[in-house]
This record gives structure tokens, C-alpha cells and sequence, in this order.
């Protein structure tokens, strides 16, 4: 009996499953609710949410799972959407081609940058990083022939099969949508899996792992390159969104507030930085309209969350983020 019992426990769904659901959820009821009160902007902010989640995630795959806080994560952003502009000025349209071109070309900086950042810790790992991406920041507004400092404007949406689904904005929300929650239970299985738990492991001791046989430094690195072609996807999903490509997306800026995105959900929790993403882009859309300095009373508020909400919003919803 006893056995029965904590058999049918364990396939209880936890509390992070639930709350997963209620987002995703709410994520797919929108568009009907936005229509029905007659809004349309809800429906285009939403998407840009629903694409900075998605950044978001692949950030706390490596900074909340192996605490690898890289401070360049936003030039997979840009690399993404880059790729696709780029395709699409020489007239490639088609996602069997952009998509692969975008995986494969922020694998390939991922691997690169990677290998040489993940040979330092702590405070020389960020600045690497930041190094990283201010690099291929400045390599970007230097390319004249795609627009330099002022972007490149892109006529339309990324086709399938020749054909333009994504011209319609609810089925563009709902690919959105797919992505996100694709790239959410991706890194839900990664966490889950021994590949997570070496990750957990070398973040509270890399000593211990090497005393075991492990090296870690492969695991990271693996991590790192997945992570960077979850933030490339987000940038092609981006491009696609704003119909427009800007050097803007990879600045150190946009790497900090994917950061905040990050620790405002609940530092270590993927579902958190869901959460963290869309109350970032909610509090900022709502603050800019009180004064242009928003920054000035958005600052307080994270360092109350930090301080007094362990584990971000979602610890102080109580949904205990930390195990998903």
C-alpha cells in the first residue's frame, strides 16, 4: 500500500508543471482575448515577450544552471536575426534554409568563443564575454552593405516552403508560441538529465566532479553552444517580428537586461525567466509612459525583489522555480 502511494505521488505534477501550464495557457488565450477587446498592440508586444523569453531561457540554461554569467549572450540575438536579414537581402526567404544558416552560424561563434571564455572563471569569464559581444556588436555596424549603424529594413517574413504564413500576425504569434515552448521543455530535459546534473554539479563544485572522473569543461562548453543557438533562434524569430534588423540587438545593453530578465524571475529557474522576461517588458512598457528615466524606478524594484524575494518573482509567488 505504502508502495502504491508513492508511486501515484511521483507522477504528481509539481507545482513548476502547473504554473507552466497557467503561462502557456494564458500565452494561447491571448490572441482571442486581445480581438475581443478590439486591441491589436497586445498581440504584436506579446510576441516581442514571448521572443525575449525565449533569450531568456537560454541565458538561464548557462547562468542559473552552471553559472556561467556571460555578459555577450545578447550577440546570439543579434547573430540570429542578422543571419536571417542578410539571407533575405540577397532573396532567401525560406526557413529551410534561414534556419539552418542561423543554428549552424551562432553554433559555430558559440563553439568558438566558448572554448576560449570557458578557460576562466568569475570576473574574467564576463569581461571575455562582454568582449565577445561588443565585438561582433562593432562588426555589425560596420557592415555598410547591410545597413550599418542604422540596420537593415527587411520587406517581409521569413517563408515556408514559398509560401508566407508568417504574414498573418496570429499565426505568427502562435510559431512564436511553438518556439517558446519547444525551447522551454528542451532545456527542461537538459536540466533533468545527467547532463544537467553535472552542469549543477561543477556549479556548486568542480573539485568534486574532477575527483570522480568528470570533466566539466566539455559539459559547459556543450551547454554554452546550445544556449547560444536557443538566443539565435530568438534573434531570427526577432527579425521576423520588427520586419528589421539593428546592431542594437547584440550591445552589452541588451546582454544586461537579459540579465535582469534572468534574476528578476528567479535566478536558476527557466519557468522564472519566462516570468522575469514578461514583467521586465510589462514594467518597462508601463514605466516609459510615467517618465522617459524609467530605469530610475525600475532599479528600486529589483533590488527589493533581489532582497526580500529569494528565488525573484517566482519565489515570492511561491512556485518554487529552482527544480525545473
Amino acid at each position: 500500500m505504502t508502495l502504491m502511494t508513492g508511486s501515484t505521488s511521483s507522477h504528481r505534477p509539481s507545482r513548476t508543471d502547473l504554473a507552466a501550464v497557467v503561462v502557456f495557457a494564458a500565452f494561447a488565450l491571448l490572441p482571442a482575448a486581445a480581438a475581443a477587446m478590439g486591441d491589436t498592440f497586445i498581440v504584436f508586444f506579446t510576441i516581442r515577450v514571448m521572443v525575449f523569453a525565449i533569450a531568456a531561457v537560454s541565458l538561464s540554461l548557462i547562468l542559473g544552471q552552471g553559472a556561467m554569467v556571460s555578459f555577450g549572450h545578447a550577440a546570439y540575438l543579434g547573430l540570429g536575426a542578422y543571419a536571417v536579414g542578410i539571407l533575405a537581402e540577397h532573396g532567401i526567404w525560406d526557413v529551410t534554409v534561414s534556419l539552418p544558416v542561423v543554428l549552424l552560424t551562432c553554433g559555430l561563434f558559440a563553439a568558438i568563443t566558448g572554448a576560449i571564455s570557458l578557460k576562466t572563471r568569475g570576473v574574467y569569464f564576463i569581461m571575455i564575454t562582454l568582449a565577445f559581444g561588443q565585438m561582433a556588436y562593432y562588426t555589425a555596424t560596420s557592415l555598410s552593405a547591410y545597413g550599418g549603424d542604422d540596420g537593415l529594413t527587411m520587406w517581409g517574413r521569413t517563408e515556408v516552403f514559398g509560401f508566407a504564413p508568417l504574414g498573418d500576425r496570429t499565426t505568427f504569434y502562435y510559431v512564436v508560441l511553438a518556439c517558446l515552448l519547444g525551447v522551454y521543455l528542451l532545456a527542461r530535459m537538459i536540466v533533468a538529465s545527467r547532463f544537467g546534473r553535472v552542469l549543477k554539479g561543477a556549479k556548486q563544485s568542480e573539485m568534486r566532479l574532477r575527483a570522480v572522473g568528470i570533466d566539466p569543461y566539455p559539459y559547459r562548453l556543450a551547454a554554452y553552444v546550445i544556449a547560444g543557438m536557443m538566443a539565435g533562434l530568438a534573434g531570427a524569430l526577432l527579425a521576423n517580428a520588427a520586419e528589421f534588423v539593428s546592431p542594437a540587438y547584440m550591445s552589452w545593453h541588451r546582454s544586461g537586461e537579459l540579465i535582469v530578465m534572468v534574476v528578476l524571475g528567479g535566478l536558476g529557474s527557466l519557468l522564472g525567466a519566462i516570468v522575469g522576461a514578461a514583467s521586465f517588458l510589462v514594467l518597462e512598457e508601463l514605466l516609459s509612459h510615467i517618465t522617459e528615466h524609467w530605469r530610475l524606478l525600475f532599479g528600486p524594484f529589483l533590488i527589493l525583489v533581489v532582497l526580500f524575494g529569494r528565488g525573484g518573482i517566482t519565489g515570492l509567488l511561491g512556485k518554487g522555480g529552482r527544480n525545473d
